[in-house]
């Protein structure tokens, strides 16, 4: 996958993703480019509003993160739960008309969710920060900022608002900026939840000594397709390796019953993240108890 930066950056080779800046006249070939394009200037004007040495003097102030890790291997589900708060998507337009993000992450929480998944980004999802502090003052599970980052910036600002870990998309960091990204979200007592949905992505990301925590997305961010059997064919693939180093498996997307539950599981999956086929029922609490039959 090649994902191209609006600003004048020297082109950078990593093998499967290549970052070079796009000329003037250049359109987004996709919606993650699209998506990645937007958060360049979305970040500038949030620095200029809140500058970043202000923004750490914030985040200094803030309570000490709960511990995201270890919510999913102790999860109260099998697999454990990470439910996301989610108003709408690219693909799906409008997913809950009536949206309240508090009402909806203590459904979650009361259903039995391990952790909570916020959408952060507005342009395209119609979630925002505030979101995150709404709920942050409510809930007190674990949260995960679900945002598109791109720069350290991005992960101060989740910090201030209360989240607990923040992802990290392969597809749009270089393996440099996934290392510096990682070391910045421990060093601040956070999870880095990294997210891959190919082989190759994979690959770097096992390349990271830090990493304890991978999510699998089965949806490719380019078209929007799914297929469970992504997370089947990347575990298969470095099982071995995964299981030895202790690194827990989030399988995203496309789950919506027991019996996918079960593939993913089977297929190594240790937690799952779902979104869409919660958060669109009248009653998420009882739709989680009938998802995991309990």
């Amino acid at each position: 996958m090649q994902i191209r930066r609006i600003n004048p950056n020297p082109q950078v080779n990593t093998g499967e993703v290549i970052y070079q800046a796009n000329l003037p006249d250049a359109k987004p070939r996709h919606i993650l480019e699209e998506i990645v394009w937007y958060k360049e200037t979305e970040v500038a004007k949030m620095r200029d509003r809140l500058p970043l040495l202000e923004l750490r003097q914030q985040v200094a102030t803030v309570a000490p993160p709960n511990n995201f890790l270890a919510a999913l291997k102790n999860g109260k589900t099998d697999p454990a739960l990470i439910a996301e708060v989610k108003k709408a998507s690219p693909s799906k337009g409008v997913i809950k008309e009536d949206f309240n993000p508090v009402a909806i992450a203590k459904a979650y929480q009361a259903g039995g969710a391990s952790c909570l998944s916020v959408l952060t980004d507005e342009k395209f999802f119609q979630g925002s920060f505030d979101n995150l502090s709404l709920v942050r003052q409510e809930i007190d599970l674990p949260l995960l900022c679900k945002e598109f980052i791109i720069y350290p910036y991005q992960i101060y600002f989740a910090r201030a608002k209360g989240a607990d870990a923040v992802l990290l998309i392969a597809a749009i960091l270089s393996n440099q900026d996934l290392k510096y990204f990682t070391k910045i979200i421990k060093a601040l007592g956070m999870t880095a939840l990294i997210e891959v949905h190919t082989l190759a992505e994979l690959d770097r990301v096992l390349a990271i000594e830090e990493v304890d925590l991978i999510g699998i997305n089965n949806r490719n961010l380019e078209n929007f397709t799914v297929s469970l059997q992504t997370t089947n064919e990347l575990l298969k693939s470095r099982k071995e390796v995964i299981n030895s180093r202790n690194i827990l498996i989030v399988s995203e997307s496309g789950l919506h019953n027991s019996e996918d539950l079960n593939f993913v599981k089977e297929a190594g999956a240790n937690a799952v993240l779902i979104g869409e086929s919660l958060v669109k029922q009248s009653d998420p609490e009882q739709a989680i108890y009938e998802l995991f039959g309990y």
